[in-house]
């Protein structure tokens, strides 16, 4: 007797919630649970991270993307519940855990927010729907943001008693001062399109039909340049924040040097 045919297995990052596509030189990272509106867990940020240490050395782009109508809409609010999610720890264990285990717990989190800002590619997040809390967060973790008219951020951890800690406090007032990060976060209002582009948090705002096209076209753009050039500039900009004007320039210079003897071919 023939066993009946199944359906095959979706890869274990799929089933976490993430999926992951290589074209050439950019890499294609999908949040693929639009029924749960890509709800984060701890699970999903284990299979980032590992999207991130998986990429191939000639990627030099990363497209962050997600299905359905919403990019994410926060944490799974299992993880505040007795119960928990299955295999993770509950909100009681974290809080009952010594200083060291909960501050390792917490910096493995953040690893799938920090690898985008790797100084070796550039990250461009597309964004629609609801970006709350952890998405929001994630969307911060690119260098770029795209968003569609219909966005709306939210950082809602103040409204659960807790704080926003998957490393997006620093780059939420990098891009818009620390007076209006703080009022964002403080009261968990809705940051919505026209107010992203306003102030820097989006660096393009699009109707929803031409999100994808949008983020694409942005990461050909990034793509159409030598890989030296922009990776040296992303560094310059990267530091340039902790360095003084005198610093910056001598940086410049520097970078000008190592950039001009690669192209004559003298380079190290």
């Amino acid at each position: 007797m023939t066993a009946p045919a199944t359906e095959p297995q979706a890869p274990s990052w799929e089933r976490d919630g993430v999926r992951l596509e290589i074209e050439g030189e950019l890499a294609v990272v999908t949040l693929c649970q639009p029924k749960r509106r890509n709800a984060q867990s701890p699970a999903l940020w284990r299979a980032l991270t590992d999207a991130g240490r998986d990429l191939p050395g000639s990627v030099r782009v990363v497209l962050l993307r997600a299905e359905g109508v919403s990019f994410s809409a926060g944490l799974d609010r299992a993880m505040f519940t007795a119960d928990g999610i299955p295999g993770e720890p509950t909100f009681l264990q974290l809080a009952g855990a010594s200083d060291k285990e909960l501050d390792d717990t917490i910096a493995s989190y953040q690893e799938a927010f920090t690898w985008w800002r790797r100084p070796d590619l550039i990250s461009i997040a597309a964004v629609q729907g609801h970006a709350v809390g952890a998405g929001f967060q994630l969307a911060l973790g690119c260098d770029l943001r795209v968003v569609a008219e219909d966005v709306q951020f939210a950082m809602k951890e103040t409204s659960l008693g807790l704080v926003p800690d998957l490393a997006g406090t620093k780059p939420l007032t990098e891009l818009v001062g620390y007076a209006r990060a703080l009022e964002i976060c403080a009261t968990g209002r809705w940051v919505g399109a026209e107010e992203a582009a306003a102030t820097g948090l989006a660096n393009l705002a699009v109707p929803g039909a031409e999100l994808d096209t949008a983020a694409r076209d942005l990461a050909a753009a990034l793509l159409a340049a030598p890989r030296g050039a922009v990776i040296e500039t992303k560094a310059l900009l990267q530091g340039s924040a902790g360095r003084t004007f005198e610093e910056q320039r001598s940086a410049e210079r520097v970078a000008q040097a190592r950039r001009l003897r690669e192209l004559a071919g003298i380079g190290d």
